[in-house]
């Protein structure tokens, strides 16, 4: 979605709550409200700006979700819309930014905590960490936390009804804040990969994993929403897949994955401000061929 209007105010749109800030005094006491960090604009964010204007979604289909009568819609009194929008400096046109729906599959609760089926929960916190987002907002029965990356807004989640529900919550979430599929970010484990391996790629299917299936029903069986895999390896010997899943790592094991998190945050900032751009192919590549040696 692209809007264009002459402005020469920076601004960020909160529905029908927040109209177009005048000053930078109304500016900051909004972003304090929302716990939204507003980027400066300055003649240096120019060239960057621009290119993010690669991860704008032009016109793409949005995911339209029904209302369920178990769980209707309640009425808000302050209804977050989010968008953020920023000057060109060159010609007086505003450009308001798509968001990113960024979700991580995983089982809530200490029970699950660590294990090779919560790798998507763990890159969703370094995420937090390293963009200062605050995950304190229950929405869709999802754990909700509102950012930015840059100048592009993003919605991180972390669905709380079992990792084969996880759709129960993507589905509305996108719905909700009218994201499009191509920048609903689904991260999960992956076994096909080696353990510490990231993957992005811009659609896919299931693969046989019940919360990538559960998210692929709930958006209308639509596939074309990108995808990080984490890899997590195949279990040893005849051991039960389901044992393997919910063990946590060994000691090699949580070092390769401890690194893996924090190469895996400067990938989705690269996606989330530049799209799938070479970068992101050759990112991946230095992922399949991480652990080989020359």
């Amino acid at each position: 979605m692209i809007r264009l209007s002459r402005s020469k105010e920076p601004n960020i749109c909160l529905g029908r709550f927040l109209k177009t800030s005048n000053s930078e005094q109304l500016r900051l006491r909004s972003a304090t409200l929302f716990n939204i960090r507003i980027p400066s604009v300055s003649k240096k964010n120019t060239t960057k700006r621009r290119s993010m204007l690669y991860a704008i979604s032009a016109t793409n289909s949005c995911i339209t979700y029904p209302r369920s009568p178990q769980f209707p819609r309640k009425p808000l009194s302050k209804r977050l819309c989010v968008r953020a929008s920023s000057p060109d400096e060159t010609n007086g046109f505003k450009v308001e930014y798509t968001p990113w729906l960024i979700v991580g599959l995983g089982n809530p609760g200490n029970k699950y905590h660590g294990t090779r089926h919560n790798v998507g929960f763990e890159m969703i916190d370094h995420i937090c960490r390293a963009q200062g987002v605050l995950m304190n907002t229950i929405q869709s029965k999802a754990l909700v936390g509102i950012g930015c990356i840059g100048e592009v807004p993003i919605l991180l989640a972390k669905p709380q009804a079992y990792m084969n529900f996880s759709g129960e919550s993507v589905g509305p979430l996108a719905a909700y804040y009218q994201v499009p599929l191509r920048h609903i970010l689904v991260i999960h484990d992956e076994m096909s990969l080696m353990n510490g391996v990231l993957r992005l790629q811009p659609k896919g299917g299931h693969g046989h994993h019940n919360g990538v299936k559960s998210v692929i029903g709930h958006l209308d069986g639509c596939r074309d929403c990108p995808r990080l895999c984490i890899g997590i390896g195949n279990p040893p010997g005849t051991m039960d897949m389901k044992a393997f899943l919910l063990q946590k790592f060994s000691s090699v094991e949580r070092k390769q994955i401890d690194a893996a998190l924090e190469q895996g945050v400067e990938a989705v900032r690269t996606l989330v401000l530049n799209g799938f751009s070479s970068s992101i192919t050759r990112f991946n590549m230095g992922q399949k061929y991480k652990y080989h040696k020359v």
